[in-house]
């Protein structure tokens, strides 16, 4: 059963993530992706999303996308017990995914049951396609991405950081310019979509 856990701010509802899981986190090995960091200038909630992890008593095994080896992203992303994918720019962290096959290896634990956590970018990959996020994030970052066609773990399209500084203004825009047209889940930073199996809930 597909288990996700997308958030706008990680850091902001971390408490909620053992509840989730429904299992012991203490001491399990969490794939830590920072890779839609990578263009950015502010890296803040990168560090407090590892201290989120590390509150919980997670083991963090840091994986760069853009920068490791075939075969650590491949042992990484299967012996490791759960993904979670950083905030940051979307169309860079997308391009990096499918430039080195990590996005099929993804789309498989995911389907197998390895519960993925997505932070802003990270819950944004997860849609059928993102497009839809270019009023928030530059395509600019991403030269070489040659499809915008994402993860498609889920149906819908998140939309973070609604009411939120600094991208409020850009999330409502999104929201306007896409209302009716693709079935868009708006959420703050203080809230967490949770897809298991079938069901998703909004809290």
């Amino acid at each position: 059963m597909k288990k996700l856990f997308l958030t706008s701010s990680f850091d902001d509802v971390a408490n909620r993530l053992p509840a989730f899981i429904g299992e012991k986190l203490a001491g399990k090995v969490v794939t830590f992706i920072p890779t839609a960091n990578v263009p950015q200038e502010y890296d803040g909630y990168v560090i407090s999303a590892k201290a989120a992890f590390e509150t919980l008593g997670l083991i963090i095994d840091i994986l760069e996308v853009s920068t490791a080896s075939a075969s650590d992203i491949l042992s990484k992303l299967s012996q490791n017990d759960y993904i979670y994918v950083s905030g940051g720019n979307s169309f860079f962290l997308l391009q990096e995914l499918k430039r080195t096959g990590a996005d099929q290896l993804i789309i498989e634990q995911v389907n197998l049951g390895k519960p993925y956590i997505g932070e802003s970018a990270g819950s944004i990959i997860t849609s059928p396609d993102i497009a839809y996020i270019s009023a928030m994030d530059s395509t600019k970052k991403a030269s070489l991405l040659t499809n915008t066609q994402g993860l498609n773990l889920v149906d819908f399209y998140t939309v973070p950081h609604v009411t939120n500084a600094p991208f409020e203004d850009e999330a409502q825009e999104i929201l306007t310019h896409y209302d009716n047209k693709l079935t868009l889940k708006p959420i703050s930073n203080d809230q967490v979509i949770m897809v298991s199996g079938d069901d998703v809930r909004v809290s």
